[in-house]
């Protein structure tokens, strides 16, 4: 049986709309490559609007407004499907009171951002503004291309750290931040996919966004090179790089691409909450004015790749000079004269010149290198398992000639336990957390917050403020067993109590407590009508911070949805409500953001609030709107 592909062609736009709902991105792709008639159909407007609703990042009216950003919704499209992975909670394993960076939809962007350990105010957790920074974000260029952006604070000044994203995995569950080396080609341009903000160094002086680091290699060792048989040109990986190298190259790097916040560009990362009309449409204003700024920043001067005075081989006499510093260098012997020298703290101090600038501050960077002359094994239990030994820091920059930030989301295998992830502790990197969407078996699964203490949400008079805990209830099957999993994330106290991704509860679904709840009914007036009640173990003191032990205690499920475990011998009630963390930042007080390593990935071992030390009102950033 034939099939007329005119009939396709006669169907209206609408009609056909609907129909690719049941097509994949890559499926219309396809079909628009069949032939000029059907390339018209398929690259329509309203065909590619449907697939980025069907992406589900943001709601349709949503769309309609992101469109004015973007050349096309095929365009915003290739956006949409190359950050939905990012979306969701990201955490760390320091503090020990919890490091989760929410990632949610901003204005053609995702924004990662921090919930500051905090206490609750006296309008409770639905009502009362929650305190965040932020950490980074990803926004989408006028081709769809992603842009990376990591936020800091150095010296009571705000910061971006332009950069690229490396790639994303679809099952993405590690966020990490890393330099990318990458060779320029003959041709003066990178050898780059589409949506990398890798810039050139061509234009490095314009920008401030890249480092030199092209070798100008000796007639000795180039001789080596071609007796070994090896690729001079291979390119190091910086996951190869020990610690403290990679330490160092970051916080190099950053000090060189940082570029002070704007006043505009200071603005919301996000609309408010649509109900609230006024400040939406001033928000949806102040993001567009603001999303330009950080384009131009990026590509003004950047060298980038559409560049049309780089592609041409225009060079600037910024270009020169580095060109001529780069010549007059002997790159194998100016690194072995530096590492030798003394460890000295980088200062990366502007020169007269800003050839002399990035060089000076790479040779400062090499000097105060400890490490890179050393080629020693050691066993790393998070990749291959087995002896292999460390890539050299010169190693590394030789194998490029341009290097930037980048942010990169893989796929890696981790073991865990209770549903936390066993996190290696020297990467520079962020955890995702598998959120479970409540179903019909799995009623409970997802985000909760809450505080000690009954009622529930709202501090008591001769209590004014109450920590804020929030946890992630999840299901594990075992044998006859159906246990739901509370998994603290973030702890609101002074000092912490509890190991950050502990159990603070485990209950038994499929085993009814009889005991009653401990509480008056009518106290505050609030009801306590029961649904249900489970018996299960509640966290206590064990065996040190580190290993706490447990206590029976049962899990009740009130009629209002709100949540109550109480522990059995001393009738502490730890009280929780579901949360909608997007819906929180928005109406949320924004505080200001670590130094840019640290407020991407805090790797010391700390037990107190480091993020913000709990700021008052009169301390703590007022909402830009």
């Amino acid at each position: 049986m034939s099939c007329d592909p005119s009939l396709l062609l006669c169907l209206p736009d609408d009609l056909f709309g609907m129909v690719s709902r049941f097509l994949l991105p890559r499926d219309v792709c396809n079909l628009s490559l069949c032939c000029k008639s059907l390339h018209a159909v398929a690259s329509s407007e309203k065909v590619w609007l449907t697939q980025c609703d069907k992406v589900g990042v943001v709601p349709l009216v949503d769309l309609v407004q992101w469109r004015e950003g973007v050349s096309s919704y095929k365009a915003l499209c290739r956006f949409l499907l190359r950050v939905k992975p990012l979306l969701g909670i990201w955490v760390h394993q320091n503090p020990e009171l919890g490091n989760l960076v929410y990632v949610m939809p901003g204005f053609v962007s995702v924004v990662g951002c921090r919930i500051i350990p905090q206490e609750l105010g006296h309008l409770g957790i639905q009502d009362g503004p929650i305190q965040w920074s932020s950490v980074f974000e990803v926004i989408g260029d006028f081709n769809g291309s992603t842009i990376f952006f990591l936020h800091g604070r150095e010296e009571e000044t705000d910061y971006v750290h332009p950069g690229s994203v490396k790639y994303i995995d679809e099952s993405c569950n590690v966020l990490l931040l890393e330099i990318e080396a990458r060779e320029q080609d003959n041709g003066g341009s990178s050898s780059r996919n589409s949506s990398s903000a890798m810039l050139q160094t061509g234009s490095l002086h314009d920008s401030g966004a890249m480092i030199s680091g092209k070798a100008c290699r000796s007639s000795s060792e180039i001789s080596r090179l071609q007796r070994e048989g090896g690729n001079a040109e291979a390119t190091v990986p910086f996951s190869k790089l020990c610690f403290s190298d990679r330490r160092k190259l970051l916080e190099v790097t950053c000090g060189l691409v940082r570029r002070e916040v704007p006043g505009m560009a200071a603005g919301p990362l996000f609309p408010a909450v649509r109900d609230d009309c006024d400040n939406f449409q001033k928000d949806l204003v102040l993001l567009k004015e603001r999303r330009a700024i950080l384009c131009q920043i990026c590509s003004h001067g950047s060298g980038r790749i559409d560049n049309e005075e780089s592609s041409q081989g225009a060079e600037s006499p910024l270009q020169l000079e580095q060109d001529d510093i780069k010549k007059s260098c002997n790159w194998s012997q100016d690194l072995s004269d530096l590492l030798n020298k003394e460890n000295g703290r980088i200062q990366c101090t502007k020169k007269k010149s800003l050839g002399g600038y990035f060089w000076g501050g790479f040779k400062q960077m090499l000097r105060k290198s400890s490490s890179v002359n050393e080629s020693y094994a050691i066993f790393d239990k998070f990749t291959s398992r087995r002896e292999m030994k460390h890539a050299r820091l010169e190693d590394f920059l030789r194998s490029s000639n341009e290097i930037g930030l980048t942010l990169k989301a893989s796929t890696v295998k981790f073991s865990s336990y209770r549903a936390w992830p066993n996190m290696p502790d020297s990467w520079f990197a962020l955890f995702k957390m598998p959120l479970q969407v409540p179903s019909a078996d799995q009623i409970y699964a997802g985000l909760w917050g809450g505080t000690f203490g009954w009622p529930p949400g709202k501090p008591s008079q001769d209590k004014p403020g109450k920590a804020l805990f929030i946890v992630l209830l999840s299901y594990e099957e075992s044998q006859e067993q159906k246990l739901l999993i509370a998994t603290k994330i973030l702890e609101g106290t002074h000092y912490v109590l509890h190991p950050n991704g502990s159990a603070m509860f485990i209950v038994d679904i499929n085993d009814p407590s009889s005991d009653s709840f401990p509480f008056d009914s009518n106290r505050d007036t609030l009801s306590v009508e029961i649904k249900h009640a489970f018996t299960g173990e509640g966290i206590s003191n064990g065996y040190g911070f580190r290993y706490p032990g447990s206590k029976p205690g049962s899990l009740f499920v009130f009629e209002n949805g709100v949540l109550a475990f109480v522990w059995k011998d001393t009738r502490v009630v730890l009280t929780l409500q579901r949360l909608d963390l997007q819906q929180l930042l928005k109406k949320g007080e924004r505080v200001p953001s670590l130094p840019p390593i640290s407020n991407f990935s805090y790797l010391t071992k700390s037990y107190s609030n480091v993020f913000t030390g709990f700021p008052s009102s009169s301390t703590s950033s007022p909402s830009p709107r």
